[in-house]
């Protein structure tokens, strides 16, 4: 049990997207990341760290980055974890012969499983990537729950790299494609999902992203008031606007309370 107090400071980050082709994106993260840091003991990053991820052999100057970004961290004292999310399922799932050290070797991240509950202040707390809530999505579902065996990741795995590439992109694509289609409720967490998972878990908090819908959420259930932190999502536009404003932040955690840190806590204040 991650148990978390007194002195320390956690902040909780997911679906930052890193890749490549959004530099502007990675810049801010990872600056925003080194910064926020500066007084943390524990840092948790809840899924979708990276916009895909087929392999521990997957190459890229962000990925680089990224990578040293979070050694520098752990090897500094504070506490790194990594969750699997729906775009980066197989973090240090599998490492090709050509990869050399896994994920979490060449981090020194600890990967979380999801959901993962921990004593934050005292207080139960779900952490989890949020996609297992969204069980209205049935298509989707059934995806996860084939994609996350064993099996179907040794196979994959076996694959050049030029290979998984392009299959990644392709799925990519394909999702998209298929999220026009459906309607916007199956791509939100269901509220029965919800309690029952957070009952299931003795949880009187849960924590999670996924949903790219960041608030602070009231539940009201059977064993008493479940409170839910949707965390952002992060994009930094080229030319920001009104229209096209900064999305992300952090949740930060300490014994001085739960504060919305970034661009969202404003509308966390509105809400």
């Amino acid at each position: 049990m991650i148990n978390i107090g007194g002195g320390d400071v956690a902040l909780f980050a997911s679906d930052i997207h890193l890749d490549d082709h959004d530099p502007g994106t990675a810049r801010w993260f990872l600056e925003a990341l080194g910064h926020a840091s500066s007084d943390a003991t524990h840092v948790f990053l809840l899924g979708d760290l990276f916009d895909y991820w087929v392999g521990d052999d997957q190459p890229g100057a962000t990925v680089a980055a990224a990578i040293g970004l979070l050694h520098a961290l752990a090897g500094g004292g504070i506490q790194v974890f990594v969750m699997r999310g729906n775009r980066d399922f197989l973090l240090d799932r599998g490492k090709p012969a050509q990869a050399g050290a896994g994920f979490a070797d060449r981090t020194g991240a600890r990967m979380l499983a999801d959901p993962t509950r921990i004593e934050l202040f005292g207080t139960p707390t779900l952490l989890l990537h949020g996609d297992s809530l969204c069980t209205a999505d049935l298509s989707y579902q059934e995806f996860r729950t084939l994609s996350r065996g064993a099996g179907w990741q040794e196979s994959f795995l076996q694959h050049s790299l030029a290979e998984r590439t392009e299959y990644a992109r392709v799925l990519r694509a394909q999702s998209e494609r298929s999220k026009a289609g459906k309607r916007p409720e199956w791509m939100d967490v269901v509220a029965a999902a919800v309690l029952e998972t957070a009952r299931a878990q003795g949880a009187g908090t849960m924590i999670h992203g996924h949903t790219h819908r960041p608030a602070r959420h009231h539940h009201r259930g059977p064993d008493g008031e479940l409170v839910r932190w949707v965390l952002p999502d992060w994009w930094a536009p080229e030319e920001r606007s009104e229209e096209h404003p900064q999305r992300g932040g952090f949740l930060r955690v300490s014994s001085a309370g739960w504060e919305p840190v970034g661009p969202w806590a404003a509308s966390i204040a509105a809400g």
